[in-house]
């Protein structure tokens, strides 16, 4: 919204099976922007649907339009890198498998 990163953005990670949705982690970004840690490693990362909710709402504190928005993916190469970027401002997102 201004040029910058999202510095204190929470989000939620969930797992995603059918109707059932698991929070695995909440995380809150950095001054770049960024979480500290990969939000899936190790044995926790494995192929599935998932879930980012990032709480714009909260973060934003002046717009009456976002709220929380919900990013679901799927993970379906272990062996491929992911990264989920949200580009935001007060009345609109995008968002891209990043690089």
């Amino acid at each position: 919204m201004n040029g910058l990163p999202a510095a204190g953005l929470r989000l939620d990670l969930y797992a995603v099976a059918g109707r059932r949705e698991t929070l695995l982690a909440t995380y809150t970004t950095n001054t770049d922007g960024r979480v500290d840690e990969p939000l899936l490693s190790g044995a926790g990362f494995k192929t599935g649907t998932y879930r980012l909710d990032f709480h714009a709402g909260d973060y934003l504190q002046t717009s009456d339009f976002l709220d929380v928005i919900p990013v679901q993916f799927i993970i379906n190469n272990t062996e491929r890198h992911y990264h989920v970027p949200l580009l935001l401002s007060a009345y609109g997102y995008s968002t891209y498998r990043g690089s």
